[in-house]
């Protein structure tokens, strides 16, 4: 008999993972918004569609992570975080933390995503043999 859990129930290491990052690099990205006008002299108007927009883009890509092509767009913002130290030049660092972070993730849960699939196909070949 066999014990498998459901098509679809099953929670996604990667997509958690992922998605934990990119909350918390919404809020990191979100707080260069004042940085930029008050430090950078950037436009109040500019900083808030850098800084806030990177920050919602970030919070709607955690929540758009079942579909493959969220996790390529998540590098994307990766690359603009790090940009983003060429207005505020901290960000050249915590640009370059987030996105090891975000790389980590998501090749951890790849990989352990694939090695769970190895294990549940052993599994069921082995129980499938000795019935």
């Amino acid at each position: 008999m066999s014990e498998q859990a459901p098509a679809g129930t099953e929670r996604s290491p990667r997509r958690g993972m992922c998605a934990a990052v990119l909350s918390l690099e919404a809020i990191t990205l979100g707080l260069t918004t004042p940085v930029m006008i008050t430090i950078a002299d950037v436009p109040a108007g500019t900083a808030v569609a850098v800084g806030l927009g990177l920050a919602v883009v970030c919070l709607l890509l955690a929540g758009m992570l079942r579909a493959e092509w969220a996790y390529a767009a998540g590098y994307v913002v990766q690359a603009a975080a790090v940009a983003l130290g060429f207005v505020v030049p901290v960000m050249f660092g915590l640009g370059a933390i987030f996105a090891a972070l975000w790389a980590g993730a998501d090749l951890l849960g790849r990989k352990i995503e694939r090695e769970r699939a190895e294990a549940w196909a052993a599994y069921l070949a082995d129980e499938s043999r000795s019935e």
